[in-house]
């Protein structure tokens, strides 16, 4: 059964310009226009969000009618949330660098790497068996998470991966496996 995922990441938030470790933040009002002007997204058999306040505005932004997935939730960062990444930089440089190098680790107590590539590899096998087209409207991290998915990259490659706000990318599933498709 073939599959077509469409992702598309939610736009810029006031938290991420500042580098802070996200909370359920708004979407900046530039971000809201510049979603307002992308290209609509092709028709969907299921369109799907985070619970996100960023992904639910991006979504309506786009004129898109989706339902909420908690599977397509933002990386869990535990006690580091709202706090900017220079403060933990100072206050647990061990942890930061745990969290960075150790894809196991979960020093904030929330969701290490490795555990959010299991839940975005779970979803996008569950959506595989579904087939049809899929448009998915969520963050950064689960992006990076279901490429390295994708290209069975080690969980280092996390990190070598930039999805920018309101990025798209596109991805196929014959049912066996899944492709990264670019196109212009």
């Amino acid at each position: 059964m073939n599959t077509r995922l469409t992702w598309i990441c939610h736009g810029a938030t006031a938290a991420s310009r500042k580098g802070l470790f996200p909370l359920d933040e708004p979407l900046e009002e530039k971000a809201m226009a510049e979603a307002g002007r992308m290209a609509a997204p092709p028709r969907a058999d299921r369109t799907v969000m985070s619970p996100a306040l960023r992904a639910r505005q991006t979504a309506e932004a786009l004129h898109l009618e989706a339902r909420i997935d908690q599977a397509l939730c933002d990386c869990d960062h535990g006690r580091w949330a709202g706090r900017s990444i220079t403060t933990i930089e100072t206050e647990e440089p061990e942890g930061l660098m745990a969290w960075m190098s150790d894809p196991e680790a979960a020093p904030h107590g929330g969701e290490s790497i490795a555990d959010l590539r299991a839940r975005v590899a779970g979803w996008m096998d569950e959506q595989s068996t579904l087939g049809g087209h899929v448009v998915a409207v969520t963050h950064a991290s689960v992006i990076r998470a279901a490429i390295a998915y994708v290209l069975h990259a080690p969980l280092s490659s996390f990190w070598l991966v930039d999805v920018e706000p309101l990025a798209v990318i596109r991805m196929t599933s014959n049912g066996r496996r899944w492709s990264l498709r670019l196109q212009h």
